[in-house]
């Protein structure tokens, strides 16, 4: 279900509103009639749990080992050897 409501309504009823949306009900701001706003609920974070791509990441043994004219092309003052 959406309700539309007004500028006014919302600023006036805003915590309403948010409870609103909470239970699952889309809630849009319109100003002269014309929506301009959609109150949506954040979505839920999920946790992080270390490492789940364990074995899906490979890093390469010499992945340090820039050559030293790319390094150079990062600093003005050094030059290519």
């Amino acid at each position: 279900m959406t309700r539309t409501v007004n500028v006014h309504e919302a600023k006036t009823h805003l915590s309403r509103l948010l409870e609103a949306v909470e239970q699952g009900e889309d809630v849009v701001i319109a100003r002269a009639g014309k929506p301009v706003a959609r109150l949506v609920p954040v979505p839920a974070r999920v946790a992080r749990v270390p490492g789940t791509l364990k074995g899906q990441v490979v890093i390469a043994d010499d992945f340090d080992e820039t050559p030293v004219d790319v390094v150079a092309s990062f600093y003005d003052d050094l030059e290519p050897s």
